[in-house]
Parts: C-alpha cells; sequence; structure tokens
C-alpha cells in the first residue's frame, strides 16, 4: 500500500488551484467535473500521483465555505526556506497562523498558514 491523496473540500476551486500552484509551486495534475453530482475535483501536487502523494481539491457546485471540524489537524509541506516561503504567503495575502520557528520541544522549524488566501488583483 501506499500514501495516495489528502482531500480537502473547498469554497473558491479557482482560488485554491491559484494558492496552491501559484504560491506553494505545485502543478495542476487534472481537473475533473461531474455535472451529475455537481462537483469538480482537482488535484494538486509537486509531482505525478504515481510517483507522490498529491492534494485532492473538491468543490461541490454552490458550496462557499465549510466549518472547520476539530478533527483535522494539517497538511505538511517541506521548504528549502521556511520564511521565504512565509514572506511570498504573506505578500499574496495569506496570514500566517504561526511564524517559523522551532517546534516545541524540538529542532525542526515549522510554520503555520491559512492556506484560505484572498483573491489578488494582480499576482
Amino acid at each position: 500500500m501506499r500514501f495516495l491523496h489528502t482531500m480537502l473540500r473547498v469554497g473558491n476551486l479557482d482560488r485554491s488551484i491559484e494558492f496552491y500552484t501559484e504560491i506553494l509551486g505545485m502543478k495542476l495534475l487534472r481537473k475533473h467535473d461531474n455535472e451529475q453530482y455537481q462537483y469538480t475535483l482537482a488535484f494538486v501536487g509537486y509531482a505525478d500521483e504515481s510517483e507522490q502523494a498529491v492534494i485532492e481539491l473538491t468543490y461541490n457546485w454552490g458550496t462557499d465555505q465549510y466549518d472547520l471540524g476539530n478533527a483535522f489537524g494539517h497538511v505538511a509541506l517541506g521548504a528549502d526556506d521556511i520564511y521565504a516561503t512565509c514572506d511570498a504567503i504573506r505578500k499574496a495575502g495569506g496570514k500566517i497562523t504561526r511564524e517559523p520557528g522551532p517546534v516545541l520541544g524540538g529542532t525542526t522549524e515549522i510554520a503555520i498558514c491559512d492556506s484560505h488566501v484572498p483573491a489578488r488583483q494582480a499576482l
């Protein structure tokens, strides 16, 4: 067995694809509309699905927001320069909810951002 993907429901698919591709540098791997059940799936990642796990963005037509339950933790991404990555997210209108620094009780540097980046005027 292997890990395939993490599915996240999103209220604005275009804005979400923009965040993962233009801000976090992933590629849009595939996108599919399901007319019968009124949803769109978009798969984003750093490599093809045959090589590594990806993120599935699910947009249910007509649903523009979701309540974040307390069971979901996070999706972790590695970056060469966490400080520059946070700066890019901030410049794009994203919110860093935990500034970069060592994880409590360890030395690994982490940061946490809210993936709900507002629409931007220009890139």
